[in-house]
């Protein structure tokens, strides 16, 4: 179990305060699942560190991205790294065909199991998940386990992936640390927080810990205080992914982020010395291209 001090403590911070936790080397593991409900903030909080030669453990999307582009993982362990509306994420794709990156790339199922096993500090699981398939070959570090019943069935070890710290983005927290899903895909953000030896949950709004009941049903409050050493307001932190029902993809700019070399995309959105600045940076360049759509319309009147 995370140690996590008194189970009434306020765990708020900021997401300085919880990159001030990080170390380089780290195994670091990011919840969400592609471009949906990624604690986008406090990657960029990352960014601004110096911390690198991560281990990186994610149903990958831009985190991987922002990271891999950054040159901040050494190794990366994901099914997949995609921008779900962008099939493949470009700089993920670009840090792994020039070698920047190692990647152990696991069936989606295997992962989950992996996560799985790590919470509840077993060293593996057995899975059907993977056999007959190229994740093997891929893989030749995997090992298999034959039953010890009658079937004999012969199954995948699927390794604990145990994180020194995770990273998650919920729609409302209390100062305590329960937080509440209140899309329609908790994703596996509960078991990143249990597979860790520490765990930073921003939100969208912090509640009092009454209100969290009122605002969904019981199955919402997905991750409970006592896997939970930190928990951070980011209102839009999960931008540009989606963190349903609060908001959706940024599409737009998504496409921007996906075609603009990086140099260029990290000067103007990620150089600025906090969150605000890069919202703001946001907001920006979504009024220029408001004002260069109503200028277009006007010239075809």
């Amino acid at each position: 179990m995370t140690g996590t001090g008194s189970a009434t403590a306020d765990k708020s911070m900021t997401p300085e305060e919880v990159v001030g936790r990080l170390r380089s080397g780290m195994t670091l593991g990011i919840g969400g699942w592609g471009s949906r409900r990624k604690p986008m903030a406090l990657v960029r909080a990352l960014l601004r560190s110096e911390i690198t030669d991560l281990t990186v453990v994610s149903y990958g999307g831009p985190d991987v991205g922002l990271l891999a582009a950054a040159g901040r993982i050494r190794h990366l362990v994901a099914p997949f790294a995609t921008l779900d509306s962008i099939p493949l994420e470009p700089h993920f794709r670009a840090a792994r065909e020039s070698g920047a990156l190692t990647l152990t790339e696991l069936d989606e199922a295997m992962f989950m199991w992996g996560l799985h096993a790590a919470a509840n500090r077993l060293p593996f699981l057995p899975v059907r998940a993977g056999l007959g398939s190229d994740v093997m070959r891929v893989n030749p570090q995997l090992r298999t386990v034959t039953s010890p019943y009658e079937d004999g069935e012969e199954l995948v070890a699927v390794p604990a992936l145990r994180m020194d710290a995770a990273l998650v983005h919920l729609s409302r927290a209390d100062r305590l640390g329960n937080g509440q899903y209140l899309g329609t895909d908790p994703y596996f953000d509960d078991l990143f927080c249990e597979a860790a030896d520490t765990a930073y949950v921003s939100c969208e709004q912090l509640v009092e810990t009454a209100d969290l009941a009122k605002a969904g049903p019981p199955q919402s409050l997905l991750v409970s205080r006592h896997s939970v050493t930190g928990v951070v307001e980011t209102p839009n932190g999960a931008h540009f992914t989606s963190c349903v029902p609060d908001y959706g993809r940024d599409e737009a700019f998504q496409k921007l982020y996906a075609t603009t070399p990086w140099p260029g995309f990290a000067a103007r959105f990620l150089s600025g010395p906090d969150e605000h600045a890069y919202q703001s940076a946001v907001r920006a360049w979504h009024e220029e291209q408001h004002e260069h759509e109503e200028q277009q319309k006007e010239e075809q009147r």
